[in-house]
């Protein structure tokens, strides 16, 4: 119980005016924070009444699939979902991780804050050896400090590749492959190309430092296919913008979940409708979901995004190809996969 106070602490405290400046808005100009948006009146104080809507939610465990782990050799050209927002990419030239958590919690402590309902479906001796690990912002459902520790300890020789204003947080840890993106802003890496693209988002690890480092989506990109993975995300123009000037994605990493309720969540976090108008926004030609299922996060039932999602899709007429939902640990062969969508 003193955790949850301890919790419910920090979230009054940091909805207070004196903090800091902020440095970067979103491309629509809106600015805000989870804080901002609760309307609640308790006698204990702002957040109070969703955290108690938040522990009824029922902790349901999806199903996991070993298909990764069993397989005999590593193939060329694949996905396969961790959990949360966390992919192991193959994208025939790179082995890449977007946004590792491996812990049991999403949070500051491992003693309180949201904990996994499922275990992180690749363990990290399962890993091949990792180039490359983007990072979408810097919340503790994405940038995982234990498992950013780990990683490094197993290959020092990883290239991180993180939003501005974030790279010095990495350099404390004493990793200095590392290097930061403002919007737009690519880098090379053998025969791929990483570009740092916008999304409404924002961003805080503490009290005093909301919106000081940036937040945003990875485009990656090289002769064989084209992915982008969106971070979290609020609906926005923004996808509009990022297929005009780059192109259509062969698969999109686009976030469902922690929706609930819309009135706090509408800005930062999408609806499974609006993922699938921001996977057409895009012109993807297939989209996985992601941010669902591994931590209760928000106030909707763990299985609902998919299950609203497949049902977006059978009342639009759209083949349940086009924007799936995978098992943590199924392996998605991107050749079996996109083959037949490809120009």
């Amino acid at each position: 119980m003193r955790h949850i106070f301890i919790c419910l602490f920090i979230i009054t405290l940091s909805s207070c005016a004196f903090f800091d400046k902020e440095i970067f808005e979103n491309n629509n100009d809106i600015t805000f924070t989870f804080e901002e948006n609760l309307d609640d009146k308790s006698f204990f104080g702002p957040g109070f009444n969703f955290w108690k809507e938040l522990r009824s939610v029922d902790r349901v465990q999806i199903e996991l699939s070993r298909e990764y782990k069993e397989l005999e050799k590593k193939p060329n050209g694949y996905t396969s979902w961790i959990g949360h927002s966390s992919f192991l990419v193959n994208n025939y030239d790179l082995n890449i991780i977007t946004d590792p958590i491996f812990s049991e919690r999403a949070s500051p402590s491992q003693f309180f804050g949201p904990k996994r309902l499922i275990p992180p479906a690749i363990n990290y001796e399962d890993l091949p050896k990792i180039d490359v690990i983007v990072i979408s912002h810097n919340h503790y459902d994405h940038l995982d400090i234990k498992s950013i520790k780990k990683l490094h300890i197993i290959n020092p020789e990883i290239i991180y590749l993180v939003p501005l204003k974030l790279k010095k947080w990495f350099q404390n840890l004493g990793i200095k492959n590392v290097y930061e993106f403002n919007w737009w802003e690519k880098k090379t890496i053998k025969n791929t190309t990483f570009t740092f693209v916008p999304v409404q988002h924002w961003s805080r690890r503490g009290l005093f430092d909301k919106n000081k480092t940036l937040w945003g989506g990875w485009w990656i990109e090289n002769d064989e296919i084209k992915l982008v993975h969106l971070g979290d995300t609020g609906y926005t123009k923004d996808f509009v913008e990022i297929n005009n000037i780059l192109g259509s994605p062969d698969l999109a990493f686009i976030p469902i979940g922690a929706y609930s309720p819309r009135k706090i969540m509408r800005e930062s976090h999408m609806n499974p409708e609006e993922a699938l108008n921001a996977a057409l926004d895009l012109k993807a030609k297939h989209s996985i979901g992601m941010h669902w299922g591994t931590f209760i996060l928000t106030t909707e039932q763990t299985e609902e995004p998919k299950r609203l999602l497949n049902n977006l899709m059978l009342e639009k007429g759209i083949d349940i190809s086009f924007f799936e939902t995978l098992k943590p640990g199924e392996v998605y062969h991107f050749e079996e996969k996109l083959t037949s969508s490809k120009k």
